[in-house]
């Protein structure tokens, strides 16, 4: 006879073993897809040394109508057990989410780690849809617009791009690069004009929402020494708990562009731990170094948590730090582009990978595996759930598990018939030794 504890036990293990099978939705999509290979070689090192960042796009088998959480916890671990995100950080921030989510739905996704929704998410708050489309609120990142169309060939305009970046802000462009077998082509005009643009910033969207961040909340300290006949100013733009929380601890720590008035004196140099910072005045892609404009602004781009001295050669110096500028190295536009279900990366990346500055956010998704039927993850459920009826069913004949009581019944239907009949063969044994003594 079993212990009453160790039925519950077992039928509490069995219960749960059936419910997961039932209703784990990742289970069905680990049996559908294979990874990127190239997501593990030097090549993917490359794209991120040269700026690039990693988000995710979706997972085969996994529905965002029916778990989005689901949907975004897997794509993350897809992308964090392969490669970092950026350059600046791990963690993958950029996300693509279907337009049929909620803000619940949104609310579900940004719980793992992402803060950025794209494109066109359909909800009423939005970032940077328009140029003055500023976004103000965490979760007007969750609704990123496309502005400036795409890169395809014959899909891009050129006219169009060039009117969002005379506008400035944000420009959020389109790229795939395959539609079922075909290779698709990138206008040449289109990379050409961006890459000939001087006041444009080449970022990405965790990039970007990391910038904007840090501009919510800052903390900096500064103050001037005499040294020798000329002057420093010590200037650190400081890395606090406050601030960290401030954005959930999400955003990566990126170069931030202040911007100090000088008041017209002549800015020398720009050392950190005695090694001079390089000029930044024609860079487009985040980076520390300093220039100092025609009307005497000294643009410094530097992380946080490192201090740095700005040298002088005049010994009373007077300034004042205006704040940080909008974009990097105080570029008046921004531009991404967003490589969509990013399956393979080579595919997608190789004909930019030396021929231009523009950087992209590729949006991952695995493939599905070759020769894969969609009927296959469902014939993994139904052997699994049958397999679990079944022990279940074994179990219930000896009185163990959810099924117990069937298995009892049944029993107790068997010993009855058994019984009957016995006390039947005993009456029919009586009979007979009564006749035999009537006619003994």
């Amino acid at each position: 006879m079993s212990h009453p504890r160790s039925s519950s036990w077992l039928s509490s293990v069995l219960t749960t073993t059936l419910l997961l099978v039932m209703f784990h939705p990742v289970a069905l999509a680990e049996v559908a897809w294979e990874e990127d290979g190239w997501l593990r070689t030097s090549y993917a090192q490359e794209r991120l040394a040269l700026g690039d960042e990693f988000g995710c796009y979706g997972m085969p088998d996994l529905s965002w109508d029916n778990d989005p959480g689901a949907v975004a916890d897997a794509c993350r671990r897809y992308v964090t057990e392969r490669l970092n995100a950026s350059r600046w950080g791990p963690s993958p921030l950029s996300i693509y989410t279907p337009a049929t989510l909620t803000m619940a739905d949104h609310t579900k996704v940004a719980s793992q780690g992402f803060p950025v929704h794209g494109d066109n998410t359909g909800l009423d708050d939005t970032a940077w849809h328009s140029f003055d489309d500023v976004p103000v609120d965490l979760w007007d990142w969750y609704n990123l617009g496309r502005r400036g169309g795409s890169l395809e060939k014959g899909m891009a305009s050129l006219e169009s791009l060039e009117t969002a970046v005379e506008q400035g802000g944000l420009i959020n462009l389109y790229w795939v690069g395959r539609i079922n077998d075909a290779t698709v082509r990138h206008d040449r005009d289109v990379v050409a004009y961006l890459d000939a643009e001087p006041d444009v910033w080449f970022t990405t969207w965790g990039e970007a929402w990391s910038s904007w961040s840090a501009k919510r909340c800052y903390e900096f300290t500064h103050e001037v020494e005499q040294v020798g006949n000329g002057s420093v100013l010590r200037f650190e733009s400081l890395l606090t708990d406050a601030c960290t929380a401030a954005s959930e601890g999400l955003a990566w720590n990126v170069p931030l562009t202040w911007l100090i008035d000088t008041e017209g004196q002549v800015v020398e140099g720009v050392t950190s731990n005695g090694l001079s910072l390089p000029s930044i005045e024609h860079e487009r892609r985040s980076m520390e170094g300093w220039w100092q404009q025609p009307d005497g602004v000294l643009v410094l781009s530097v992380v946080n948590g490192h201090p740095v001295d700005i040298h002088f050669a005049e010994s009373d110096v007077s300034y004042d730090v205006l704040g940080q500028a909008t974009f990097f190295n105080n570029r008046s536009a921004a531009v991404t582009v967003a490589g969509h279900q990013t399956t393979d990366l080579f595919t997608w990346s190789k004909r930019f990978l030396d021929a231009t500055e523009i950087r992209f956010t590729w949006l991952l998704q695995p493939r599905l595996a070759d020769g894969v039927h969609g009927w296959i993850p469902y014939a993994v459920l139904g052997v699994g759930f049958l397999t679990v009826v079944g022990m279940l069913g074994v179990l219930g004949r000896e009185g163990i598990g959810p099924l117990a009581n069937i298995g009892i019944n049944h029993a107790s239907v068997k010993s009855l018939s058994s019984g009957a009949l016995e006390r039947s063969l005993d009456a029919d044994d009586a009979s007979e030794s009564d006749w035999r003594k009537g006619n003994g």
